[in-house]
């Protein structure tokens, strides 16, 4: 079952996020879905009697398009239940939820490392079309 992330999730999704090599207290992730579910973008779950994956999703309007561009910024279901079509599911509820909000493009952030889930997004239908350049600014918490 695919449903919104609830603060009580927040334990599960740290060790999920854990699986994907960043650290994310409970407590840090508690907060950070509130934030998310406040601007309208709630984090998604995986759930079968426990949370085995999330996504989370946002959608951005730009200048140099007519509608808002969605992105998808993370991805994980938990090891034992990979390559089972969990993800596939995440990111279909995640579509459908931007194509209602008058979304027309999906973007996905995906380290370069994972190759493994740059080969699962193009079987979804994902084209490599642009490169993402990060830099780290301020403080750093």
């Amino acid at each position: 079952m695919i449903r919104e992330a609830r603060p009580e999730d927040a334990e599960a999704l740290s060790s999920l996020i854990d699986e994907l090599g960043f650290h994310a207290a409970p407590s840090d992730v508690a907060a950070r879905l509130e934030l998310l579910a406040r601007q309208a973008c709630p984090a998604l779950v995986a759930d079968e009697g426990q949370v085995i994956g999330c996504l989370t999703w946002n959608m951005m309007p730009v200048l140099h398009r007519d509608t808002p561009v969605g992105r998808i910024s993370m991805l994980v279901v938990t090891s034992a239940r990979r390559c089972g079509g969990v993800g596939a599911a995440l990111v279909a509820e995640a579509e459908a939820r931007m194509s209602a909000l008058g979304c027309t493009l999906v973007e996905v952030t995906s380290n370069d490392r994972l190759e493994g889930a740059h080969r699962f997004y193009e079987r979804l239908g994902y084209r490599r079309t642009s490169l993402r350049f990060g830099k780290t600014i301020g403080a750093i918490r």
